[in-house]
């Protein structure tokens, strides 16, 4: 990953670390860099309608900046796979649509595959909304492209995306037609995550604070739990499993004469 993007992972994981007995001068950190150093959400650009929640991204990024450690850009960033550079300063990337798309040309595949697999992570977010429509087999074959021998598969229910940050039962997003999410694991970790419940349409609010979608069938409660698994999504996107090492701190402190 770019500079910038190792500046962020580490002092997102020392501010969150700092809660469990360190130094507030680690909590502090987390707000001590430059624009260039905070989080800005990516969104994949293509021929097509890659930005059907224009809003979403904007008002997740400002929910982040509110409820957690993470410092965020305000405005979400349109990165193409043709910009190898763009994209390496990016931790997160969003894929987002509601049709079917063109499918990207082999040398794009394989700046995605890179990307990947050099440790970015790739949300995946149908606005589309129901299953087996065009966008989602569009991205059922971009998917077999980029990992042929990694299949996606249900994401199980015990995975530290679930309580990454927030504790999550049932992800959901405007609606609820599939009550999972599905992801392709790569190198021990959930590289890529798929959400068919359209988080953005959830997220999306227009500039006189209005929400530009209802939410069903559980209303705004089903709203607030949308935006807790996109928060639970950026925090595994930065820290990965470090939600499930919990368990190893006091030992780690014991060992290092630190009390937590």
């Amino acid at each position: 990953m770019g500079r910038s993007g190792i500046a962020l992972l580490f002092s997102t994981c020392c501010a969150m670390t700092a809660g469990l007995g360190g130094n507030a001068l680690f909590e502090r950190a987390a707000y001590a860099m430059g624009d260039r150093d905070k989080l800005a959400i990516a969104q994949l650009a293509y021929a097509g309608n890659w930005n059907p929640r224009p809003t979403a991204a904007q008002r997740l990024a400002w929910e982040l900046d509110k409820r957690t450690s993470i410092d965020t850009t305000s405005d979400p960033v349109a990165v193409r796979l043709s910009d190898e550079q763009g994209l390496r300063r990016y931790p997160m990337l969003v894929l987002s649509g509601d049709q079917a798309f063109t499918q990207p040309d082999e040398a794009d595949v394989a700046r995605l595959r890179r990307y990947v697999q050099s440790g970015g992570f790739l949300l995946i977010d149908s606005a589309e909304a129901r299953p087996s429509g065009g966008f989602d087999q569009s991205v059922r074959t971009l998917l077999k492209r980029l990992f042929p021998h990694e299949a996606l598969q249900r994401l199980p229910e015990d995975h530290v995306i679930y309580k990454s940050f927030y504790l999550i039962t049932i992800p959901v997003g405007r609606v609820a037609v599939v009550p999972y999410l599905e992801a392709v694991m790569h190198d021990g970790r959930a590289a890529i995550v798929y959400s068919q419940n359209d988080l953005g349409g959830a997220w999306a609010r227009d500039n006189f604070g209005q929400w530009e979608h209802s939410v069903y069938p559980g209303g705004e409660q089903q709203r607030e739990m949308a935006f807790r698994l996109g928060i639970n999504l950026v925090m595994y996107a930065l820290c990965l499993d470090y939600k499930a090492d919990q368990v190893h701190v006091p030992f780690i402190l014991r060992r290092r004469q630190w009390r937590p």
